[in-house]
């Protein structure tokens, strides 16, 4: 636990790197920031906070930067303090982009090119489609003795399918059994739901191979018509921003997290938690579970209830305005929910309030 002194260094030395994105010093901090100490205090207090893992020294002779866990710390500060909260200028945006909109397409473009500006970093919007996609039917069609087509229909009325080769031979009576089976425990069954633990669930208890196999094609079929519909309505706007921070000046830095970003399995995944999650979450460098977006954050809240639930978030630099990128992701949830004042509060994956 940080003492009063330590957080308010610690914040001073988080805003400083924030607005300039170069290293800190103790006389940058002593003479812009009125931290009521000596700068003999500052310099201890930084030598401190850089043992207890809160900032680092990239260079001998350079100044300090904030790790990962000094900004996890600084956000669930702010969190804490309750100095996130939406104001009258934030509700005025969330009536701007409702009245310019008639139809949910046109107010998802909307808000993600509204949020992009407001944060300058990357804005994602996903259409409630691409989290809810459930299953209406599924039927298996023989083609040969040792050849099957899956055709799954989902709730949205997208038709997917898979095709499936045996090296044994199957029975029409065999796929007809397995045909009932599957629509009786899977219909109305989501991606998430299966993905969550009912496939792992049903494979435990099934003793039929041929169940299992068809079991796991639908859920590929699934995973496919996933990505599709989140390539088809996912909007992306700010990349050029995103392009412009310093940290990904060089190609070197820059081309990982495009490709990452780009692959639409990956951001279904580095997003699915805030999907399932009651309050926005803020996810910080190394606690993205995708490989390549160690050096950004990823804001991003829920909007809507249930089937109609969609996910809106900010990628940027983990050397973001967390402040000012969570009350943009608040305006957008509320523009593109039911919620008129600013949604609910934020919470860090693994806080008490997340829970």
């Amino acid at each position: 636990m940080l003492s009063d002194r330590r957080q308010r260094v610690l914040a001073a030395l988080i805003e400083e790197y924030v607005a300039r994105a170069l290293p800190v010093g103790s006389r940058t901090l002593t003479e812009r920031y009125a931290l009521g100490v000596s700068p003999a205090t500052v310099r201890n207090e930084l030598s401190a906070l850089e043992e207890e893992g809160y900032i680092s020294q990239p260079h001998t002779s350079a100044g300090r930067v904030p790790t990962d866990f000094g900004y996890r710390t600084f956000v669930d500060g702010l969190i804490a303090d309750g100095l996130v909260a939406a104001g009258d200028e934030y509700r005025r945006t969330v009536a701007e982009l409702r009245s310019c909109a008639t139809e949910l397409d046109g107010l998802m473009e909307r808000t993600s090119a509204a949020l992009a500006r407001m944060t300058d970093c990357l804005s994602i919007v996903l259409a409630p489609s691409v989290l809810s996609l459930s299953i209406r039917q599924i039927t298996l069609v023989s083609l040969t003795d040792t050849s099957v087509l899956l055709v799954l229909v989902t709730e949205d009325a997208q038709v997917l399918n898979r095709h499936m080769e045996f090296t044994a031979p199957i029975s029409p009576d065999d796929l007809s059994l397995v045909q009932r089976y599957l629509n009786q425990v899977l219909t109305g069954a989501t991606l998430a739901e299966l993905e969550g633990g009912l496939q792992s669930a049903l494979r435990q208890s099934l003793a039929d191979p041929l169940v299992r196999a068809v079991l796991d094609e639908v859920v590929a079929c699934l995973r496919q018509g996933q990505q599709s519909a989140a390539h088809q309505h996912a909007h992306r706007v700010g990349m050029r921003g995103l392009m412009a921070q310093p940290e990904f000046s060089r190609s070197a830095a820059l081309l990982p997290l495009v490709q990452v970003l780009e692959d639409d399995t990956v951001l279904m995944r580095i997003l699915g938690d805030a999907s399932s999650a009651d309050m926005p979450t803020v996810t910080i460098g190394r606690e993205n579970r995708a490989e390549g977006l160690e050096g950004v954050s990823v804001v991003a809240s829920r909007y809507g209830r249930g089937e109609s639930a969609g996910v809106v978030a900010v990628i940027g630099p983990t050397r973001m305005d967390y402040s000012r990128v969570i009350n943009a992701v608040r305006v957008a949830s509320s523009a593109l929910g039911d919620d008129p004042d600013g949604g609910a509060d934020v919470s860090p994956p693994g806080s008490d309030q997340a829970q």
